[in-house]
């Protein structure tokens, strides 16, 4: 029987892209896939706004962007140095070009059919940074543009749990604006990805 999570609905969700960042560290990321429930815990997120040097929207609606203009909650999937999917969520009133990027989760549901999806040796390292963890997920860009707060199979869920303390910290794998503080994640959750000495914030 599939772990009994509640869909969130756009209407739950921050209208501004930093609150909505922190808010979904907890929340939970669901995707039905197939006759399995892949499902984690969001632990750790990065903000992107306008204005930004490192977002995507930072020029402008592109051919490759448009779903991060979408309404909040609706998924923003691009391909990072032509290998890796990157989940984001739109995150702003319709067009406006801002996302959040889910850079990390605590598998809770389907966790072998994840780790071996993607390819991870440790179980902690199954969805620890965006690339596995979207592989791990089955998120892939057929997605991109997917509403999260709709009836898909893909979608975000309310947290089974409050989560713990969050820590603000600046950004990581990036150049542009990369000492801005917009990184979140939930403070010792051995999940967050990066440098382990960063995790206890």
């Amino acid at each position: 029987m599939a772990m009994p999570i509640r869909r969130l609905k756009r209407s739950e969700l921050p209208r501004e892209t930093v609150a909505l960042a922190k808010f979904l560290v907890g929340c939970m990321l669901v995707h039905d896939f197939g006759a399995a429930r892949l499902a984690g815990r969001i632990v750790e997120t990065e903000a992107y706004l306008v204005g930004d040097a490192a977002s995507h929207s930072y020029r402008g609606l592109t051919r490759r962007n448009p779903s991060m203009f979408l309404a909040r909650g609706h998924a923003y999937v691009y391909i990072s140095y032509g290998v890796w999917p990157m989940l984001n969520v739109s995150s702003n009133e319709a067009g406006v070009g801002e996302a959040v990027l889910i850079r990390a989760l605590e598998p809770l549901a389907g966790i072998e059919a994840m780790r071996q999806a993607a390819g991870a040796e440790r179980p902690f390292d199954t969805a620890r940074g965006p690339g596995r963890l979207a592989r791990a997920m089955r998120v892939t860009l057929s997605h991109d543009g997917a509403d999260l707060c709709g009836p898909g199979p893909l979608f975000l869920g309310a947290p089974l749990q409050q989560a713990g303390p969050i820590v603000t910290a600046t950004r990581i794998g990036i150049t542009k604006d990369a000492d801005r503080p917009l990184r979140f994640f939930e403070r010792g959750n051995p999940h967050v990805s990066g440098p382990k000495r960063l995790i206890s914030g």
